[in-house]
């Protein structure tokens, strides 16, 4: 799924008004009839509604959801927010005057002075204040607004955007200055913002609801944000030919494991096979070699010259997938293995946790890096790297930043997993879980990231679908061990069902 900007939204609006002939008042129908259609399925008439609407067209559409409610049978009450008197758009002065005078609609028009009203967590609050509208955080009386609706906890349904929230970035983000959403409601369009871990509070659960606009002004923005979906993964795995050998789907490498670390190691070994790599070899300190032989015999070891941690990092063949880092500790002979090899690599590596570490104990590093290399930080590994930051996202632009200045991928890990391009595009993760939040889930992924470079995906794609098809693994697993008792191995047990599933819907 593509994600516009506000700015793209707008000029889909614009083209869908001048060019195929819909008014701006039909489009507010269109919005409200969605909206009423969600609350009304979710809660009854005998709940009271208040409404806040602003003086733009997002207090338009939420008029017009107070005239729709009040025909089921709800009790509202409406405050407009008209300071002044003559800020009304044209639509919200027509949808104020056909709520005057309205059965079941007590409508309150704020000119000048305003008494708050009392509310309850009973309530449902419809927020169409300001929506997508903003361009800079809210201030004075409608910031204090906004922490009143926020306090009684009620249950709030934002229209597009939780108003003070800005649909795209948000750097000064002031959460007591947003609506708390119970409900968002986007318009035609998820919203960047929405992807975005700082804002999950504010937003709460979100859908997206389809009023019509001009899909062939969609089809002509280009855009630098996406959504990755079932459909997506589906159309980039290849279908495996019926006379293929393991010859056909590559060798690759891990370089894991040390004293007392060595499940990191299994864990990748085991996310690689799981994912169809032709052959895999795992390299790993003398002591790993019964580890490995005995939980993962289906991969072949290489021990590495150091007895207890990894001291040399020296490929003896040409791996199409190298990967390097689960578990290998940070001791200085380490680092100087990693650097040592860093200094001669050609081809893209895959970089994870300690090799991520080591980097971070020596950042000249980051220079000796191959183009296309994959880094697979989560919050604390990427701060180590590139310095502390105060929220999800000003550590994704500072991905953003990064990945083009070293031209490599960045892998962030969360919820919505962001893959961060050196063409500045980001690739938001749909199938993200709580049950991938165990000890070891990072490994499994390394070693699906290996298995499909191995197999000659090209690391952007490899990044995708290794990224989704951990992520649905997790869910798969959580459905037989419940969010709370996943382990990682769970999760390498259930990525070929996940591939699988995936392949099915071409069926």
């Amino acid at each position: 799924m593509r994600i516009f900007t506000n700015e793209d939204i707008r000029s889909i609006d614009r083209y869908t008004i001048e060019q195929e002939g819909v008014t701006p008042m039909e489009l507010i129908e269109r919005v409200a009839e969605a909206v009423t259609a969600e609350i009304v399925a979710r809660w009854r008439p005998s709940k009271p509604v208040v409404v806040f609407a602003g003086p733009g067209n997002n207090g338009a559409d939420a008029l017009a959801v107070a005239r729709l409610l009040s025909e089921h049978g709800y009790r509202i009450h409406v405050f407009l927010f008209n300071i002044g008197g003559k800020r009304l758009s044209v639509e919200c002065a027509a949808c104020r005057d056909m709520l005057a005078d309205y059965p079941g609609v007590a409508m309150t028009e704020v000119i000048d002075s305003f008494m708050m009203p009392e509310l309850d967590r009973q309530m449902l609050i419809v927020d169409g204040l300001f929506g997508s509208g903003l361009n800079a955080p809210l201030q004075g009386g409608f910031a204090y607004l906004v922490s009143r609706i926020n306090e009684p906890q009620a249950s709030v349904v934002s229209i597009d955007v939780p108003s003070g929230l800005q649909a795209d970035w948000n750097p000064q983000l002031v959460s007591r200055d947003v609506v708390h959403a119970t409900l968002t409601l986007a318009i035609q369009h998820p919203r960047l913002a929405f992807f975005i871990a700082d804002n999950a509070e504010l937003v709460g659960e979100w859908k997206v609801i389809d009023i019509g606009l001009s899909r062939e002004a969609a089809k002509r923005i280009p855009v630098k944000y996406y959504l990755v979906e079932d459909t997506d993964v589906n159309r980039w795995l290849r279908q495996r030919s019926k006379f293929s050998s393991k010859r056909d789907y590559g060798d690759a490498i891990i370089y894991a494991g040390s004293y007392g670390m060595m499940g990191a190691a299994v864990l990748a070994a085991r996310g690689a096979l799981r994912s169809g790599v032709g052959k895999l070899t795992v390299e790993a300190p003398k002591c790993g070699y019964p580890v490995i032989q005995s939980s993962v015999p289906e991969a072949l070891f290489s021990h590495n010259q150091g007895e207890l941690r990894m001291e040399r990092i020296m490929p003896r063949q040409n791996y199409k997938a190298v990967a390097i880092g689960p578990g290998i500790g940070t001791h200085e002979a380490t680092i100087r293995a990693l650097e040592e090899f860093l200094s001669s690599a050609k081809e893209p590596v895959i970089l994870d946790a300690d090799a991520l570490n080591c980097i971070a104990a020596k950042p000249t590093m980051l220079n000796l890096l191959p183009v296309l290399s994959v880094l697979t930080p989560h919050a604390g590994e990427f701060d180590r790297l590139f310095g502390s930051h105060i929220n999800e996202e000003s550590r994704l632009r500072k991905a953003c930043e990064v990945a083009c200045h070293y031209n490599v991928l960045i892998v962030l890990k969360g919820h919505h997993t962001a893959i961060v391009r050196p063409d500045g595009k980001i690739y938001f993760n749909s199938s993200g879980t709580p049950a991938l939040a165990t000890p070891g889930s990072g490994d499994v992924l390394t070693g699906m990231l290996a298995s499909f470079m191995a197999q000659g995906y090209k690391p952007e794609i490899a990044s995708l679908l290794a990224v989704y098809l951990h992520g649905y693994a997790g869910r798969l697993a959580a459905e037989q061990h419940g969010e709370y008792g996943v382990m990682a191995g769970d999760v390498a047990d259930n990525v070929g069902r996940a591939i699988k599933e995936i392949m099915d819907l071409r069926k």
